[in-house]
């Protein structure tokens, strides 16, 4: 089981070495990103863009281009739907996002002919290394659903649970947190994340413990739990996996962690064929390469 990336890069060492299509590939950070995870050897990279603008950033950044598959297209949409296929047809195991609007991006990974759709509501995984916990932690959703409904959550769980095997982490706990830890009628998050634990128990939800509603301290932390008399609870205080009642809750988290806290993270969407990763303009370049490293393991589970 990985507990921190460090752990997760040596298990991609593990794996049959992965290609990762990019889009719109002319982006300093995005082919920085790629430069490192294929001197770490954990993908190569087919780029696709404007290739005299991908050639003239990627020789500032010392790359060798010779060892990179090169296809020239200057239309952005035209390029998106290019790499997208290049995953769909098995050519490539995953698919980064580069200097495209985040809305052409998502319309290719939704393209009927050559996208990655699968029918079933898309989702984001957060995975991060916090100090004082000493596992990796999977947050959803934090970017991408704004109210999901129980059947969304159900699917959340899913596929977080997916990717937390791929980390080598088996039947994880899943938090479905609320502000406090009882059924409140006038709260109907708290009772969904109860209907939640119950679907678990009733083998609905499988490959995971399932519980709540739990507060945030309670989920993470045994010493919360204890001080609060929760130590009883299934998932109190040892919680892998944190499902957000709305985006707003999880994406305030998520910034507070990042600002305000030393931590490593990564990121892909979930929902899709094969890995897509998803990373902000702003995102450091480990944070891309984490997320390249976190989809090189999801894509290989999703092959066995």
């Amino acid at each position: 089981m990985a507990k921190n990336f460090k752990e997760l890069l040596s298990k991609v060492g593990e794996c049959k070495t992965k290609t990762l299509s990019v889009a719109v590939a002319q982006d300093a950070a995005v082919l920085e990103a790629v430069k490192v995870a294929k001197e770490r050897g954990i993908a190569n990279a087919i780029l696709v863009g404007d290739e005299d603008k991908i050639r003239e950033i990627g020789e500032s950044l010392g790359m060798n281009m010779s060892e990179y598959r090169i296809i020239d297209e200057k239309d952005i949409t035209e390029a998106s739907l290019k790499a997208v296929k290049l995953v769909h047809d098995g050519e490539a195991d995953m698919y980064l996002k580069g200097l495209l609007p985040t809305g052409t991006f998502l319309k290719s990974v939704l393209n009927k002919e050559v996208g990655l759709r699968t029918g079933k509501p898309l989702s984001h995984v957060c995975v991060f290394e916090i100090p004082g916990i000493d596992r990796l932690v999977f947050l959803t959703d934090v970017a991408f659903i704004p109210y999901p409904t129980l059947e969304d959550k159900k699917c959340m769980i899913d596929y977080t649970v997916e990717v937390a095997n791929a980390c080598g982490v088996t039947n994880p706990k899943v938090a479905c947190l609320a502000a406090l830890e009882t059924v409140n009628e006038k709260m109907p998050v708290t009772v969904e994340a109860d209907t939640l634990s119950k679907m678990q128990d009733a083998g609905e939800i499988k490959g995971c413990i399932v519980e709540g509603p739990l507060s945030l301290d309670i989920a993470l932390y045994p010493e919360a739990a204890e001080e609060k008399g929760a130590m009883g609870r299934k998932v109190a205080g040892d919680a892998d996996i944190l499902v957000f009642p709305d985006i707003h809750a999880g994406n305030l988290t998520y910034k507070a962690i990042v600002h305000m806290a030393p931590v490593k993270n990564g990121n892909i969407l979930t929902g899709t064929k094969a890995p897509v990763i998803l990373t902000s303009r702003s995102d450091s370049v480990d944070v891309k390469v984490n997320s390249i490293a976190l989809a090189a393991v999801v894509a290989e589970q999703l092959n066995k």
